[in-house]
């Protein structure tokens, strides 16, 4: 069965930069050149939430791994993180000294990374919201950075036409791929780790192999790709172009699998749920649309149970898809071996929503206190000018 447009969110005023979902798929964040943050409920009659708080365009947002915060970067030069809630309460990081093109969590929710017009690629701690440290070998605009899913490596997609591997630790530029013959718009890490895709302004999308350094696929296109995700599985690789048309990609057989229709003008973002089942995709055309993948779910579900059943043991999450690797993209995976029994199973996936749970209110909490700080602040600095005053009134009566 092909896949098919679910639905259609209406409410942006200009075009949309880009899209995540939740963890557990009920939200969808979208953002906009309107200025403005929206959470989408993807459950029926529940209302969308729109976050006002940039000064300028929202040009990209992000859910932390456990889904109770939204990052956003925008062309006021500050990165936000939201709590998606009623309120929208946020807090701002001085981030850049231009646009911030790109923000991205880490896979343990502790680091985020953002790319700016200012060429520098930056890390910060979330709960502190404390700056680390900055990466700067681009010698022009930085569209997107990621980091890779065990957090040790950093990519980063510029305009200077490179896409440059880093080392989070060293903090060195480990090598550059230069094949693009424009801009890159996007570049993200494939689910295992052992390679990257990038996404260029030549019409082309590109993945390599980043323990050997090497092309291993090249894709050619219509038009500029604007942006891309991979699903989860790591079998499919789904693109957003100017022509108008999504594009889902078999990185298994190296070939395209299917183009989907349905924007008004240039696709610019596209992001698969974490389940994989669900596509959305923004446009210039204003539109948020929310498709199903509809593939055969014999393809990879084997791949995501084996994934998750061993995330929820002992947090090895990233190298259960090693038998995905990149050298065999060729070759379909091996189904592993189901005969574990439901118990131990239920067990893991209780304890594994209660850690997400608590991973979810230590994210509230840390938001609440650094909201409290703020505001401390303020209320500090109010009272340092009343005293300010006090004194001038003082001085000014017996003078």
């Amino acid at each position: 069965e092909d896949p098919s447009l679910e639905k259609h969110f209406k409410g942006h005023r200009d075009a949309i930069t880009s899209v995540d979902f939740s963890l557990n798929k009920k939200q969808l964040a979208s953002g906009s050149m309107d200025s403005c943050l929206m959470i989408w409920s993807m459950r029926p009659q529940m209302r969308a939430y729109r976050f006002v708080g940039h000064k300028d365009a929202v040009m990209c947002v992000q859910f932390s791994p456990s889904g109770h915060l939204v990052a956003s970067g925008s062309r006021d030069k500050t990165v936000r993180l939201w709590i998606p809630s009623v309120k929208g309460e946020s807090t701002v990081f001085k981030a850049h000294t231009a646009t911030v093109r790109s923000v991205h969590f880490s896979s343990d929710g502790q680091s985020l990374v953002t790319a700016s017009d200012d060429k520098t690629i930056k890390v910060w701690t979330v709960h502190r919201q404390k700056f680390l440290f900055s990466l700067s070998r681009h010698i022009n605009w930085v569209r997107c950075a990621r980091f890779s899913p065990d957090g040790r490596l950093i990519v980063s997609a510029s305009d200077d036409k490179t896409v440059k591997l880093w080392d989070k630790t060293s903090r060195e530029c480990i090598h550059s791929f230069c094949e693009h013959g424009g801009f890159v718009n996007h570049v993200d890490f494939h689910p295992s780790g052992t390679c990257i895709a990038a996404a260029g302004t030549d019409n082309t999308v590109k993945v390599w192999d980043v323990r050997m350094n090497r092309l291993l696929q090249h894709y050619q296109g219509n038009a500029a790709v604007n942006s891309l995700s991979f699903h989860p599985s790591g079998n499919y690789l789904v693109t957003a172009s100017n022509d108008s048309t999504l594009t889902i990609l078999d990185l298994l057989e190296g070939r395209l699998l299917y183009t989907l229709h349905g924007h008004q003008g240039p696709a610019t973002c596209v992001a698969f749920s974490r389940a994989g089942d669900l596509i959305a995709s923004g446009g210039s055309d204003e539109q948020v649309m929310v498709w199903k993948t509809n593939f055969d779910a014999a393809d990879y579900g084997d791949v995501l149970k084996t994934q998750k059943s061993g995330a929820s043991v002992d947090g090895t999450h990233h190298t259960l898809q090693s038998e995905m690797d990149c050298d065999v993209h060729l070759k379909k995976t091996k189904p592993q071996d189901s005969g574990r029994n439901q118990e131990q199973q239920e067990e893991e996936t209780s304890l594994a929503n209660t850690l997400e749970h608590i991973m979810g209110q230590l994210d509230v909490l840390t938001q609440t206190v650094s909201i409290l700080e703020q505001r401390l602040t303020l209320t500090e600095d109010k009272l340092k000018e009343c005293l300010e005053n006090q004194q001038k009134i003082i001085q000014n009566k017996t003078s």
